[in-house]
């Protein structure tokens, strides 16, 4: 079975343009990320898909550059381009990740994999279910029949922009797991839609180097309760509400 990361970048972000470009430890955003998830020990693959926008022109050069394997695909329909990337990467088994997440823990990666792989027949397994992780280890595995499906079937537009609805919203035609944490930490926000976001991961970042880019989710908590003023940082944006 192959098992590919897919991470979803593009830079037409509305209300941070661009900032999977901007440095974390003096590095671009989306390599920050893609150097922790390749710790992942479960999956034998991490990619980025694209989109075919001339802005992502910058995205493919970034790729090349920092010899990362991608695929451009529909600006829009980010089902359809998930779904070609599989195709293109040969992916038995998708774990989809999102660029605006640079704290992603590969361990967590691998346990919501394993989680995928607990049961029989499983179509999806994630961490989004019922949250209780921060926002921003938010991951989801799912087959290629399971997303085959989806590409077939979804209809609406936000079904087809967020890749995975259809299929967790039908638990009667997909089996469904859910991974929850034995803390829950789901009033975290770890994501980076705005600048303050940018200057708290820089700042969490700076006080963990010692671990360079091999922190945990559990660092990061710890650093927090001691540090609260760091989290103060990026405070005056709530986290979103749940995503079902």
């Amino acid at each position: 079975m192959n098992k590919v990361i897919i991470i979803q970048a593009r830079m037409g972000s509305s209300r941070f343009p661009g900032k999977i470009l901007e440095l974390i430890n003096n590095k671009p955003q989306l390599v920050f990320q893609y150097e922790r998830l390749t710790k992942s020990k479960l999956a034998d693959k991490v990619v980025v898909a694209t989109s075919e926008s001339y802005k992502d022109n910058l995205v493919e050069k970034l790729c090349i550059t920092n010899d990362i394997q991608f695929y451009r695909g529909s600006e829009e329909d980010v089902l359809d381009r998930y779904y070609k990337a599989s195709l293109c990467f040969k992916a038995d088994l998708i774990i989809r990740c999102n660029a605006d997440c640079p704290f992603i823990d590969p361990d967590i990666v691998d346990k919501v994999i394993n989680a995928w792989h607990s049961l029989d027949n499983i179509d999806y397994a994630s961490n989004i279910l019922e949250e209780t992780f921060p926002l921003g280890m938010h991951t989801e595995v799912f087959s290629l029949g399971a997303l085959k499906r989806a590409f077939d079937n979804a209809k609406g537009s936000d079904e087809r922009e967020h890749v995975t609805p259809y299929i967790y919203r039908n638990p009667d035609k997909f089996k469904l797991v859910n991974l929850k944490n034995k803390e829950d930490l789901s009033h975290h926000r770890w994501t980076v839609d705005y600048k303050e976001d940018l200057e708290f991961i820089n700042k969490v970042v700076e006080h963990l180097d010692d671990k360079k880019d091999t922190f945990t989710m559990m660092d990061v908590v710890k650093l927090l309760e001691i540090k609260p003023e760091i989290q103060a940082i990026n405070s005056k944006y709530k986290k979103s509400q749940n995503l079902l």
